[in-house]
C-alpha cells in the first residue's frame, strides 16, 4: 500500500503513479470559527476540472435528511447509483450564511453530515471508478484527515494547522482499479470534528474526460510551493 501525503494549499490536480488514479484537490484557509466563507475558489476550481472528466454523475447533498439522523444513511446520487453510510456522525444543518459556532456549515447550502471522533465509511452498491466531496472545518485543531479506497489506494490530506471554517474538495479517478468503499478517518480521534458535503461519484462507463496521465502534476493555481514552503518552517 502506498500513501500519498498532500500538503496543499491551492487547487491542485495529483496524479498516482502506483494505482493510476488521479487525485484532485483544492483548500482555502477559514476565515474563523464563526465565519463562513462567502466563496472557495480553489476548492470549487479543483470539483470543476474532477466534474469535466465525468458525465451523467450524480450528488449527494444531505439536503433530504432530518438534521440529527445518525448512520447508517442510505445515500443517493441521482443517475449514478446509491450506497450506504456507517456510523459514525449525523446530519447537522445551519442557516445559509452562519456557522455552526465552531467553524462548521454546508456546501449545499444548510445541511450536511458532521462526523464524530470516530470516521466512517461510505459502501456503494456497485463498484464505481469515481468519488469526490468538500470537506469543512477540517484540521484546525491539529488532526489530519485519512482516505482510504478498498482497492488499496490510502492517502493522509494533510491539513492541520489550517483556521476554523476551512473549506476543501478532494476528489479521485481511477478506471483501472474501481472500488466499492471509502473509508474516512481522523488523525486526532477525540479531538477534532470534520463536515462533509456534496459528496459525487462516478462509474467507469461515467469517466469520458481525458484523465491525465498518472506521471503528470499540474497546478490550478499559484503560490502552492511558497505556501509548503511556509508550513514546513512553522
Amino acid at each position: 500500500m502506498k500513501k500519498l501525503i498532500a500538503s496543499l494549499g491551492c487547487a491542485a490536480l495529483l496524479a498516482v503513479p502506483s494505482f493510476g488514479a488521479t487525485v484532485f484537490y483544492g483548500l482555502d484557509p477559514g476565515a474563523g470559527e464563526g465565519t463562513p466563507l462567502a466563496s472557495y475558489p480553489n476548492a470549487t476550481g479543483a470539483e470543476t476540472n474532477f466534474l469535466a472528466q465525468l458525465t451523467g454523475v450524480g450528488t449527494e447533498t444531505f439536503e433530504g435528511f432530518g438534521t440529527g439522523t445518525g448512520g447508517p444513511l442510505n445515500l443517493v446520487f441521482p443517475g449514478a447509483g446509491t450506497a450506504t453510510l456507517s456510523v459514525g456522525g449525523s446530519v447537522a444543518s445551519t442557516p445559509a450564511g452562519t456557522t455552526n459556532g465552531v467553524g462548521r456549515y454546508g456546501i449545499s447550502p444548510t445541511k450536511y453530515w458532521e462526523t464524530s471522533d470516530r470516521g466512517f465509511v461510505i459502501t456503494f452498491d456497485s463498484p464505481v471508478a469515481a468519488f469526490g466531496f468538500y470537506g469543512v472545518d477540517i484540521g484546525d485543531f491539529g488532526a489530519d484527515l485519512t482516505i482510504t479506497l478498498d482497492n488499496g489506494y490510502a492517502t493522509v490530506v494533510d491539513v492541520s494547522g489550517t483556521p476554523g471554517g476551512t473549506v476543501m474538495f478532494w476528489g479521485i479517478i481511477d478506471k483501472e482499479n474501481p472500488f466499492t468503499s471509502v473509508t474516512f478517518g481522523n488523525t486526532l480521534a477525540g479531538t477534532d470534528f470534520f463536515a462533509f458535503d456534496n459528496m459525487t461519484i462516478g462509474s467507469v462507463e461515467q469517466v469520458t474526460g481525458e484523465v491525465p496521465e498518472p506521471a503528470t502534476f499540474a497546478l490550478i493555481g499559484g503560490g502552492l510551493g511558497l505556501l509548503a514552503l511556509v508550513r514546513r518552517r512553522k
